[in-house]
């Protein structure tokens, strides 16, 4: 049996498939290796299957995937206010030239679509099984599907292809409605759901897409398809995938028994990454990238690098350096917004305290001295020259919150007036509230990037917001209540449960938008709930003043889509091709 525990061995279909592919257009292949002579036969097959699975471990997890999942948000800002990423940051200068994220998304995501549909036009020469060859044809269906929907999010109605390009790129493409991606995602996602296990054969493959998997992305996908109808007018048929989508969501929910998942008692748990955690086989995931703690076993040797995208530079204040614990701070990229900040109540909800570090602790074994230099630097009182931050004291706070006596604490203080100015961010300073969710404390090296954790890609709850989300625009807003404040009662601290209550009467999108970011905030999710929604731009001027979208992307599409809702598809691919007549570059970006 070829392991899928890290994707190992999968990439060695990827490469064959490189090999044969390049051999092909030089019409010489001196291994003799193809296609044919490795995928005929079940552990040939393996590989193929397990190669599938290998492009997305190149965005999630990693910078480009996080920045076109969250960057461009009510909820972040560039770190620092700077302008490095700003065509998703800031939406300047966006052209299809630039934003090297973009470019590299969809550079990811084709190969992997293409590794699909030859894994889905060769099965059936494979030798397999009746079982093994509909188990497998439902991973390659799940995938598909998978890539599919991050494609058509990001790029609207680009080329839909279904079978495998081989030997050469199709150089005359056309593109399709997007509600035709959607009927072949749901169609490849039914099957799945039917074919696919229960659980993982190999326990130790428990990155595979199983039942629950399918379940779950099915219901997702439902769900944003509903919104197409509702562009369209169509409210009829947007309620057929509400309806759906809310009835997929719960039966999820349903069979977690099944599943062997749970919603952990305590938000916090979900991110206890530390030895012995619950970061390997979180039993609140419906899908998962996993990844070793050996680095030579990973797709590469960075793994999961989202505990660095999130960080603030703590190192360099007083009392402080690098270390496991805290973390390496060199890679800084997400500033949380006040709106995000202020969307917690922290008295009663504990996800604030589980998702942000506001405290640091003087890790220099020596202490630190406060000298006149420091003093004026970070605008503490005259009288704290000379006096001792010692070794586990407080070294570090910073709080959304106003501190009147900060001159006077004998520790840096980062507070509400040092951040933000009105509506904007204040400082350019380095200092800011990090996501502590992606922590990774189990590198040997606190220097190191590489990091180990597993990735939460869907996880149980974000089946009650999608089926509250449904019910919402179903009109059933006793529903939607119902289904959040599962949710809400979760992250509640002890005793203040019926403080995070919430009543039919409450349900807007916007509060279920609110409630998505304190659940899911940093989780690759941010910017398709949005766009989704189309709320996008709304939201963006309300709560994120210091993004200006340029009036380009802001021009309506036959009166239904903001252009900034889609993404540049990059120039070089337009250029490739024999004419863009029947594939035209994404309005606003061509000025």
């Amino acid at each position: 049996m070829k392991t899928l525990k890290y994707i190992s061995n999968g990439c060695l279909a990827g490469l064959l498939l490189a090999l044969m592919v390049s051999c092909e257009l030089e019409e010489y292949n001196p291994s003799g290796v193809t296609a044919e002579s490795i995928w005929n036969n079940p552990d040939g097959f393996q590989t193929l299957v397990n190669a599938a699975y290998i492009n997305q471990r190149t965005f999630y997890g990693k910078e480009d995937g996080v920045i076109m999942g969250e960057a461009g948000t009510d909820i972040w800002f560039r770190s620092d206010k700077s302008f490095s990423y700003r065509q998703v940051f800031r939406y300047l200068d966006y052209t299809p030239d630039q934003a090297s994220s973009t470019k590299n998304y969809w550079r990811d995501l084709w190969p992997a679509v293409n590794m699909c549909n030859a894994g889905i036009g060769r099965i059936d020469d494979a030798g397999l099984s009746a079982k093994a060859r509909n188990e497998k044809l439902g991973e390659l269906l799940f995938l598909r599907a998978f890539y599919y929907w991050h494609i058509v999010e990001t790029w609207g109605g680009v080329a839909l292809r279904t079978t495998e390009t081989a030997q050469s790129p199709d150089l005359a493409p056309t593109r399709k409605p997007v509600e035709d991606f959607y009927d072949l995602m749901i169609e490849d996602l039914d099957f799945a759901v039917e074919n696919l296990p229960v659980t993982p054969e190999n326990p130790l493959e428990y990155s595979r897409a199983t039942r629950k998997s399918a379940m779950g992305f099915l219901a997702r996908v439902l769900l944003t398809r509903a919104y197409y109808s509702l562009d369209n007018n169509n409210k009829a048929e947007a309620d057929e995938y509400f309806t759906r989508a809310r009835d997929m969501a719960h039966a999820t929910i349903d069979s977690a028994a099944l599943w062997g998942i749970s919603l952990y008692p305590d938000y916090a748990d979900l991110w206890d990454n530390g030895p012995g955690g619950n970061n390997k086989n979180n039993h609140e995931a419906l899908y998962i990238i996993s990844n070793s703690t050996n680095p030579n076993m990973n797709y590469d040797i960075n793994g999961n690098r989202l505990h660095l995208w999130f960080m603030n530079r703590y190192s360099n204040k007083p009392g402080m350096q690098v270390d496991a614990l805290n973390g390496n701070d060199s890679e800084r990229r997400f500033m949380p917004t006040q709106f995000f900040l202020d969307l917690f109540d922290e008295t009663i909800d504990s996800r604030f305290d589980a998702s942000f570090q506001q405290v640091w602790l003087c890790n220099k074994e020596a202490g630190y001295t406060w000298t006149e230099a420091d003093v004026d630097k970070y605008g503490k009182d005259a009288s704290l020259t000379g006096q001792n931050i010692n070794f586990n004291d407080t070294a570090l706070y910073i709080t959304k919150n106003v501190v009147p006596d900060k001159r006077l604490r004998n520790y840096v203080v980062i507070d509400r007036d040092s951040l933000f100015r009105g509506d904007t961010i204040y400082t350019i300073a380095d200092l800011y509230l990090p996501l502590k969710k992606f922590f990774d404390p189990n590198r040997s090296d606190p220097n190191s990037k590489p990091g180990f954790n597993d990735i939460l890609v869907m996880r149980l709850a974000e089946m009650y917001m999608i089926a509250a989300e449904a019910a919402f625009q179903l009109g059933d807003n006793a529903g939607a209540a119902n289904d959040i404040n599962v949710i809400r009662a979760r992250a509640a601290f002890p005793g203040k449960e019926n403080d995070m209550l919430i009543s039919a009467g409450d349900v807007t999108i916007d509060f279920i938008l609110d409630e998505r970011a304190r659940e899911f905030g940093g989780e690759h999710m941010r910017w398709f709930d949005l766009k989704r929604t189309r709320t996008l731009v709304r939201r963006i001027k309300e709560h994120n003043k210091d993004i200006i979208i340029p009036d380009r992307l802001l021009r309506k599409d036959n009166g239904i889509f903001e252009n900034v809702l889609l993404r540049p598809i990059p120039q070089n691919e337009i250029d490739a091709l024999l004419s863009d007549e029947n594939f035209p570059q994404n309005p606003g970006y061509l000025e």
